[in-house]
C-alpha cells in the first residue's frame, strides 16, 4: 500500500549557499534557470516544528528538470527542520515531495503516513496557502518525505517557473 497522493513531484536539498548549489546543479543537471524566493517567513500561528510553534525564515530557489521540481532551501534564522539537518548531516538531499490533490487528500495522506509508522516532524501553511508536512520514516532511507497540497494560485506560479525552462 502507498500513500494516496501523486508520485514524487519534487526533490529538495538543504544548503548553506544557494548560489553555489544552483551553479553545481545547473552544471550537473542542465537546469537553465532558477527562481529565487528570498526570506520566506514561516509564522508560529501557521507552522510547527517538533510539535511546538515555529517562527523561522528560509530562502528558497526553485527550478524544474522536466516535470520534476527542484527546490533548494537555505535556512536564514529560527529553529527549524532545515537548520537542524545542516547541523546534524551537513548540506545535501533533504526530502522528496508527494502532492495531494485537495486539502482532504492531504489530511488522509498524513493519517496514512502515521499508520505506516512515519511521524510528522514539521508542518504548516506557507505564504501562498501551501499546506505541507514533513514526515520522518528512517526505514525509507531518505531523510524526510514531504506531503503537500499546492493551491491553484501557487500551481500557476509553479507552471510559470516550469515554462521558463523551455
Amino acid at each position: 500500500m502507498t500513500l494516496s497522493v501523486q508520485s514524487p513531484t519534487q526533490i529538495a536539498w538543504v544548503t548553506t549557499d544557494l548560489d553555489a548549489t544552483e551553479t553545481a546543479l545547473t552544471g550537473l543537471l542542465g537546469v537553465r534557470k532558477w527562481v529565487r524566493i528570498p526570506e520566506v517567513h514561516f509564522a508560529p500561528e501557521s507552522c510547527s516544528y517538533l510539535g511546538e510553534p515555529a517562527d523561522f525564515v528560509a530562502s528558497i530557489s526553485l527550478s524544474y528538470l522536466g516535470d520534476m521540481q527542484l527546490e533548494l532551501i537555505q535556512p536564514v534564522r529560527g529553529k527549524n527542520i532545515y537548520s537542524d539537518f545542516l547541523r546534524d548531516s551537513g548540506q545535501g538531499l533533504h526530502h522528496i515531495c508527494m502532492e495531494a490533490e485537495s486539502p482532504e487528500q492531504f489530511d488522509a495522506a498524513l493519517a496514512e503516513a502515521g499508520a505506516f509508522g512515519a511521524s510528522v516532524v514539521q508542518q504548516g501553511v506557507m505564504p501562498g496557502g501551501i499546506q505541507f508536512a514533513y514526515v520522518s520514516a528512517p526505514q525509507a532511507a531518505v531523510p524526510f518525505v514531504e506531503i503537500a497540497y499546492i493551491t491553484p494560485e501557487m500551481r500557476a506560479f509553479y507552471d510559470y517557473i516550469k515554462q521558463e525552462q523551455r
